[in-house]
């Protein structure tokens, strides 16, 4: 953890490294590594984020934590999790940083109970494309800037402190793994989202794995303090393959905020990290999500996997990494096209609920959502229109009346892009905070990747 001295002279560092940016240029974070799996332009300086990445305070009688922007969930669940405290969403990912998931979109098994990781925050101080440090909270005078600041992805400045709520937690986590259909899935969060329960047990967290369309397997978990013995998926065992083989299950609260992390979701088995003899050589500490993300832009660069495409000759392929909302009631009929369309076995299924409108995210707020995520690539045919896949599911996705997360490629036009995205609310907000247009637009980083 950082004082709060130490945090001061950090903020001082990056606003020095602001105001030596020339004027009229760019400016981005000097950030070394990245959860977007998108293109990126290297244009623009690079501001100094040096000492950003700790915990300032945490309040345990308040059940609040000061963090810095830079800070990842893996650093501030070990700060509060031995006081009994976890954030109220823990997005998979260990290396997601809390400024990341609040200027993005962070989801997790939570969220149909506590929303979406900006739903959390209580305020935060934010360095503007003016250069300006402000404190922005639901209620003050930079109340639009609070608003508009979710899924905004750095196009309305960064955050450099954020005071978040925490939630209280026992030791372990109980899961029950209940295999269904998508029709049955829907009934069975629906009653979870009415009830809070259930087959009569509460339900603190609640996520699924969609193996084909008619074989969904949903995890609902129950926090307790009751003891016993627990799975580890750290070793040989995999933990999305223990939900179609369990239905029952005990995780320590450390394990279960991070069971989709060690094995990437299902995405380790693209090196080898799943057969049994890779992995009894691979060593526990490189099985985590950050490791085999740096293992992709190895190969981006190398080209191995293309060169195997072209001793096998496959014509061309396409990469799908996406997370999509759609309503509730809406999951069967995506999980069957995109079965038949884009045929990815499994993907994630994950309900949730906004507690309010945000403007550059406009769900409905009180409504079920649920976050679909699909991870890999796909074949093409050769010449194929770049992103065509991509496309489609843009296509698709809006005409259920749902929304996609921009971490990874978009495709979009400009106008329905501003329909989407609330693109005329950030107008409004760039215009009193980055008056010079120092920062890329959303438009311009989502689609236009700078």
């Amino acid at each position: 953890m950082r004082g709060w001295d130490d945090h001061a002279r950090a903020v001082e560092r990056l606003v020095e490294s602001y105001r030596a940016v020339p004027a009229g240029e760019r400016v981005r974070l000097a950030k070394r590594t990245s959860n977007l799996f998108r293109p990126r332009a290297s244009a623009g300086s690079g501001l100094d984020v040096t000492g950003l990445d700790s915990v300032i305070a945490v309040d345990v009688d308040a059940a609040t934590a000061d963090v810095q922007g830079m800070c990842t969930y893996e650093d501030l669940v070990d700060a509060v999790l031995p006081l009994g405290l976890i954030p109220q969403v823990v997005p998979q990912l260990r290396t997601i940083t809390l400024g990341g998931a609040v200027t993005g979109l962070g989801i997790e098994s939570t969220s149909l109970r506590n929303g979406l990781p900006h739903e959390s925050v209580l305020e935060m101080d934010v360095l503007t494309g003016a250069g300006d440090v402000v404190t922005a909270t639901p209620d003050n005078e930079h109340a639009e800037l609070f608003d508009a600041f979710p899924n905004s992805y750095g196009s309305l400045g960064y955050a450099t402190r954020l005071r978040i709520a925490l939630e209280r937690v026992p030791a372990f986590v109980e899961l029950r793994h209940a295999r269904c259909g998508a029709e049955e899935a829907v009934a069975a969060i629906e009653q979870v989202a009415r009830s809070g329960t259930f087959e009569g047990r509460p339900v603190d967290a609640i996520d699924g794995t969609a193996f084909t369309p008619d074989d969904v397997v949903l995890t609902v978990a129950t926090f307790t303090d009751e003891p016993g013995p627990t799975s580890d998926y750290t070793g040989s065992a995999v933990y999305y393959r223990s939900v179609g083989e369990r239905t029952h299950d005990r995780l320590t609260m450390h394990d279960y905020l991070w069971r989709w992390d060690t094995d990437w979701f299902w995405c380790s088995a693209a090196f080898g990290a799943q057969h049994p003899l890779v992995r009894r050589v691979w060593p526990r500490r490189w099985r985590r999500s950050d490791v085999y993300h740096r293992l992709v832009g190895l190969d981006a660069r190398v080209g191995l996997s293309r060169a195997l495409d072209r001793v096998r000759r496959v014509p061309g392929r396409e990469r799908v990494i996406q997370d999509v909302e759609v309503p509730l009631e809406r999951l069967p009929a995506f999980l069957r096209w995109f079965d038949a369309e884009v045929g990815m076995r499994p993907v994630w299924v994950c309900p949730l609920r906004t507690r309010r409108v945000w403007p550059s995210y406009p769900l409905e707020p009180g409504r079920t959502y649920v976050n679909i995520g699909f991870w890999g690539t796909v074949e093409v045919p050769a010449g194929a229109e770049p992103g065509s896949v991509n496309r489609r599911i843009e296509e698709h996705v809006s005409a259920l009346g749902g929304h996609k997360s921009l971490y990874s490629e978009a495709f979009y036009d400009a106008e329905t892009f501003a329909a989407l995205y609330g693109t005329d609310v950030l107008d409004r907000v760039r215009e009193r905070y980055d008056p010079d247009g120092r920062l890329s637009t959303l438009y311009e980083k989502a689609v236009g990747n700078s």
